[in-house]
């Protein structure tokens, strides 16, 4: 693999595990501030947590998970698109 490639799907995980923890963050802040209603919004912001640690611990597996089985058909050379085959 390309040393750019693994540079860039580093950034992606790092960003994409970043912004679960960005919004169950939110979703703390909303529960216990003000920053939906004067109060906080409990349900709302469990809610927004709970998406968020689900985000945060499943989206960069299903990327890797994406990354991997793209790497293996390009080794085996299984063609991506119908178009690219040469025409005869």
């Amino acid at each position: 693999m390309d040393e750019y490639v693994a540079r860039q799907r580093l950034l992606l995980y790092s960003l994409v595990r970043f912004g679960g923890l960005t919004i169950f963050l939110l979703g703390v802040a909303v529960m216990y501030t003000n920053v939906a209603r004067p109060g906080g919004w409990p349900r709302a912001g469990a809610f927004i947590a709970i998406l968020g640690v689900i985000d945060a611990l499943f989206a960069p597996r299903l990327l890797k998970r994406a990354w991997n089985r793209q790497d293996a058909t390009a080794e085996s050379g299984v063609l991506d698109r119908p178009s690219d085959t040469p025409e005869q």
